[in-house]
């Protein structure tokens, strides 16, 4: 349908907390996810949450099969995510590297839960429940932080592994989220 413009860091929008959505497979709903596919696939990006193009609905999509941009991530797949609830699955803590989007040539060291159950539905409002960890787990809690109003940074323990992309990686093409 149309890429939109993705938020960046800095714009109010991105730290209010997302509604959930009330109904499923209306036009409008699809709308929003086709423009919201449109815009990862156009940016090379490995999720987008509702907020970061200035909708306020918990609607969050990611997915990554085999992408240079992420040479070392198992592959997640395609998922629409709606009205998402996230349950940790133990006290493991991984740390690695995210980027995102919204806030674009920059990466940080992140700390995130290793495994986690998501909850949620899909467009049509069939109940997903799926229990996973590493890149998968990673990429659900990004995109679902966006929901309620939090940026990778907001969650960086140690400013020192933050910094421009082009500065930390030289010579690589590395992904923004």
């Amino acid at each position: 349908m149309a890429v939109r413009e993705v938020l960046r860091m800095g714009d109010a929008r991105l730290l209010e907390k997302a509604q959930p959505v009330g109904k499923f497979d209306t036009p409008e709903l699809h709308a929003l996810l086709a423009d919201m596919q449109d815009t990862m696939a156009a940016l090379d990006g490995a999720g987008l949450a509702a907020p970061q193009i200035g909708i306020g609905l918990q609607v969050v999509i990611f997915g990554i099969e085999h992408n240079p941009r992420y040479p070392d991530a198992e592959a997640v797949p395609q998922t629409v995510l709606i009205n998402p609830a996230l349950t940790p699955l133990g006290e493991d803590v991984d740390e690695d590297w995210e980027g995102c989007l919204s806030v674009p040539g920059m990466r940080g060291v992140v700390p995130r839960f290793s495994r986690l159950r998501y909850q949620g539905f899909d467009q049509y409002g069939k109940p997903i429940d799926r229990s996973v960890g590493g890149f998968h787990a990673r990429v659900v809690q990004h995109e679902c932080d966006h929901l309620i109003g939090v940026l990778y940074p907001m969650r960086i323990l140690d400013f020192s592994r933050f910094g421009f992309t082009d500065v930390l990686f030289p010579g690589e093409d590395v992904a923004d989220d």
